[in-house]
């Protein structure tokens, strides 16, 4: 049939079937037998037949709220706060920009805490998740034996300044506490963030006075010899790295950083 020549219609008004051309390969309808199965995952809703049934999808909301939770969990429940702060305030003490990046600062920030954190982490595993999995301990004792080490270890960090503790107790209006015990996890977390906050920050200002003298050193030359147009960061940044390099730096940041949590 030539191009843009009207098409054979039948008498019903159609065209005809276009046939196959001879090489085609026949389709098939069917699946191969050796093929991979790919399972079929239905969720379904009703009425909860016992008791059980409703304990069981209510602790399995609260296990979905702790997932979801677990990232916040993780950053302000731990030595990460600390860490990520020093190590921005380092960054930015030695005028880097983009070196390293954030992504870098946030894993190293990762593995020092998993570092500091291990008895922690296998205490919590020891006495509440292996016996859980083993189904020696309810869901509520196995919330109390991993309630505890982290309680614990933030209770340390503040043992030498517990203002915040006091500070918080007092917004709440309770009673001045004796032990560990008399102070809720609700008021024990946001006293622990808030002196992670301070001791990060003093950290920081100890970490910018060599490298702010430098700054007015390289500033005050600059000026003395007429260069006013030339950016002193531009001048001070090297001879900042030269002196952190040479007093391996990252080493005695990553050691003091360690032992403030012993």
């Amino acid at each position: 049939m030539a191009f843009g020549a009207p098409s054979e219609v039948s008498a019903q008004g159609m065209p005809p079937p276009i046939p196959f051309p001879g090489a085609a390969t026949q389709g098939r309808a069917s699946i191969p037998g050796d093929s991979p199965v790919v399972p079929f995952i239905d969720l379904s809703v009703r009425n909860p037949a016992s008791g059980q049934e409703v304990a069981f999808s209510v602790q399995l909301l609260l296990l979905l709220t702790v997932l979801a939770l677990a990232p916040s969990i993780f950053v302000l429940m731990t030595s990460f706060l600390r860490i990520s702060i020093v190590l921005d305030f380092v960054k930015r003490a030695l005028s880097l920009q983009q070196v390293p990046p954030n992504q870098v600062i946030l894993g190293i920030s990762l593995f020092l805490t998993v570092f500091i954190m291990w008895p922690t982490f296998d205490t919590i595993y020891t006495k509440s998740i292996r016996p859980l999995s083993e189904g020696t301990l309810s869901a509520g004792e196995a919330y109390r034996e991993a309630e505890a080490p982290l309680r614990l270890f933030m209770y340390n960090q503040m043992r030498s300044d517990p203002e915040n503790i006091r500070l918080f107790m007092a917004m709440r209006g309770l009673e001045r506490p004796e032990t560990l015990a008399d102070v809720p996890t609700y008021v024990l977390i946001p006293a622990f963030i808030l002196n992670e906050l301070t001791i990060a920050f003093k950290i920081g200002i100890l970490l910018f006075i060599p490298f702010i003298i430098i700054d007015m050193v390289v500033a005050s030359a600059l000026m003395s010899m007429g260069m006013i147009m030339l950016p002193p960061v531009m001048i001070s940044m090297p001879f900042k790295l030269i002196l952190f390099v040479m007093v391996n730096g990252w080493g005695l940041l990553v050691d003091q950083i360690a032992r403030s949590f012993v």
